[in-house]
């Protein structure tokens, strides 16, 4: 793992900058937009979690999950949940799908499942909707149904409690 050295803020505006332009790119200039980040990686600490992450975002958006999985793995074995916990936890959601994408449901299930429990953010929706995609790649529709409308029901004008007690409803029939 590396030493903590603080990225600059001027680093993160380039970075988010980089991604404002994204659309620009068509899908015949992938590799140039992945050059862009490659470019703002080669600045960052040796052994910093952020390079990877940054990579797989590069990789994973421009339809390379495959590329994705190993980058993602690499920044949250490096520490990147413990340098940014918001960044490390949109890791765990892009990994989930990248896992999902590449035939590993299962796995990305399982990694992601524990984010259930932890500190309420607004990547909570995020998180359930993944999950919910998990699940129906497992043939688990139902489950993943109760998920996105546990969701959805907070964020409703009306009906809150009903569409939150048909979202239990439809993993515990007894509720």
């Amino acid at each position: 793992m590396c030493e903590s050295v603080p990225v600059n803020e001027d680093w993160e505006k380039r970075v988010l900058a980089a991604w404002a332009t994204f659309d620009d790119y068509p899908e015949e200039r992938a590799a140039e937009f992945r050059s862009v980040i490659d470019a703002l990686v080669a600045e960052l600490p040796k052994g910093s979690p952020l390079g990877p992450f940054e990579r797989a975002c590069a990789w994973d958006s421009t339809g390379h999950s495959d590329k994705a999985v190993p980058l993602y793995r690499e920044a949250l074995e490096k520490g990147l949940g413990k340098e940014n916990g918001y960044k490390g936890r949109r890791a765990k959601i892009q990994l989930s799908s990248s896992l999902r994408n590449t035939g590993y449901a299962e796995e990305g299930l399982q990694l992601l499942t524990p984010e259930l429990d932890a500190p309420s953010d607004e990547l909570d929706d995020a998180v359930r909707a993944m999950l919910a995609l998990c699940l129906s790649s497992l043939g688990r529709d139902r489950e993943g149904l109760s998920l996105v409308l546990g969701a959805l029901a907070p964020h409703l004008p009306r009906y809150q409690r009903s569409m939150a007690n048909y979202a239990r409803a439809l993993v515990d029939p007894e509720d």
